[in-house]
């Protein structure tokens, strides 16, 4: 049974910095393009960013570029999202998706998904 389950959310001021993990089971991670995607109330889910099987290649939503930071462990079987600038309008809950071989921009081309964390961030 395949697993993903993120961690790490909570609530931080305007400004800071927060890390969200995503931990793999039940799949051949090395094989698998991971996605973190956000859902803010009300709105629909969007891109943040993703990182290739490999990890030789990731890719940001123009929000985020230059504040976060996408890195994998695939000894770990684990991707972390670092999120540093934090502002009100990255508050969401953070969901990590995972997608055989090739990473895609899009949530419903993806196979497995994780069941959130929210992120929180205060004026």
């Amino acid at each position: 049974q395949v697993q993903l389950v993120e961690s790490g959310g909570g609530l931080v001021q305007a400004g800071g910095s927060l890390s969200v993990s995503c931990a793999a089971s039940g799949l051949t991670f090395s094989n698998y393009s991971v996605g973190w995607f956000r859902q803010a109330p009300g709105k629909e889910r969007e891109f943040v960013a993703l990182i290739t099987y490999s990890g030789g290649m990731s890719t940001y939503a123009d929000s985020v570029k230059g504040r976060f930071t996408i890195s994998r462990d695939n000894a770990k079987n684990t991707v972390y999202l670092q999120m540093n600038s934090l502002k009100p309008e990255d508050t969401a809950v953070y969901y990590c998706a995972a997608r055989y071989y090739s990473g895609r921009y899009y949530p419903g081309e993806y196979d497995y998904w994780g069941q959130g964390t929210q992120v929180t961030v205060s004026s």
